[in-house]
This record gives C-alpha cells, structure tokens and sequence, in this order.
C-alpha cells in the first residue's frame, strides 16, 4: 500500500504554524529551522514562500487584521461615523488579545500588508464620506491605531501581584486593594478599554461639530 502523501507546503500552512508558535511561545520562537521541524520539510522549502522572519511574521500580523470586522464602514451600513469607530474598535480589540504576542508586529503599521492595508482605507474612506476632511480622517485613523494596539500591548490589571502585603498601607494608602486586579483581568482592563473610548468618541464628536457646522455634509465622489 502506497504511503499517504504529505499535505503540500503553502503560504498557508507556514502562516498557521507560525501563529500557532506566536501565540504559544512569542515572536522569538519563530525561525525558518524551528517552522520547517514542526511542518516537517526541510528548511530551505520555506523559502519558496518566504525570503525571511520577517516576512513570515508580517503574514502572521496580516492574518489577525483579516480577522477585523470591517461591515460597519460598508456604505450600506446604517452606523454613523462615531458608532462605526465605535464597533471596529472592539472587533480590533479582540483580534489583537486574541494574539496578544504579535501586536508589536501590528503596531508598526500596514506596510504593504493587504489585510492591514483594507482596515485603513476601510477607515478612512469612511471618515470621509462622514464629512471630515480628509486630514483629520488620517489623524483619525491614527490615533485610533495608537489607541487599540496600545490597550492590547499590555494588562493593567496583570501588573499588580497577587499579594496584599506587597501593598503596605503606610506606604501606598491608596492600593488596599490592589492584589485583586489580577484576578479581575478581564472586567478591569475590558473596562478601560471601554472607558478610554467612549471618552475618544466624545471628544471626536464635539471636534465634529465644530468642523461641519454651518455647512452640508455630503457623501464624498466614489468614497474617496
């Protein structure tokens, strides 16, 4: 009986392996020798794919972006401009603490990541059609990039011990407290998440105002 063959090496399949080691293990575990034991090829396959690390992590980093929903800012959609933001942001969120390790990654920036290159013009294109010039939609953009990947580097929560002798009253009065916010992870850090961008909307908003007052907000030519 003929052997059973080896599932053929893809972008695909290097790509899953490598996030699969990024979540694991972090951004150091990934090499073009440590992928090819665990794919079971020899090293040099890989490069038929992939000319390094590098461009193996970018993939990485443009498969969690594909993950982001990106419905609110279709023209069809019936959210405004703040309630998109709004939306896109958690969906962002949860990507990246999904894949907490590769956000350094991310946080660089789209490059010439397809997938990290639709979230940005989906954003912007839609800041525009909303009625904000086209520089505030990049500072927009920005600012919400600076936002989301910032919240998902780190816990706020995580970085408190769970020990309450740690926090001695005569020095830190204020902390009674502290050694339970690791065990409130989630609740804490989803909290400010949500905290922070609500106040971020808000103060959009009232910049909004300011910039369409007295004049017609009209859906720009071709979403551009």
């Amino acid at each position: 009986m003929a052997r059973p063959r080896k599932p053929l090496l893809s972008r695909d399949r290097i790509v899953e392996a490598a996030s699969a080691l990024v979540d694991t293990e972090g951004l150091d575990a990934v090499s073009t020798r440590r992928l090819a034991a665990e794919l079971g090829v020899s090293g040099p396959s890989l490069y038929n794919h992939f000319r390094n690390k590098d461009e193996i992590l970018d993939a990485v980093a443009d498969a969690v972006s594909a993950q982001v929903d990106l419905s609110m800012f279709e023209e069809s959609d019936a959210r405004d401009w703040a309630a998109a933001l709004h939306d896109w942001a958690v969906s962002y969120r949860a990507a990246l603490a999904a894949h907490p390790h590769i956000v350094p990654v991310l946080a660089q920036g789209p490059g010439r990541r397809p997938a990290g290159l639709k979230v940005a013009d989906a954003v912007f294109g839609a800041m525009v059609r909303a009625g904000w010039p086209p520089a505030q939609a990049t500072y927009i953009g920005a600012l919400m990039r600076y936002f989301i990947t910032g919240s998902a580097l780190g816990s706020f929560a995580r970085g408190f011990v769970d020990d309450e002798t740690a926090y001695d009253p005569a020095d830190y009065p204020h902390l009674g407290q502290a050694h339970l916010l690791a065990d409130r992870r989630q609740q804490v850090d989803e909290g400010a998440f949500e905290t922070g961008l609500r106040a971020l909307l808000d103060g959009l908003a009232l910049q909004y105002e300011q910039t369409t007052a007295g004049r017609t907000v009209r859906p720009a030519p071709n979403g551009a």
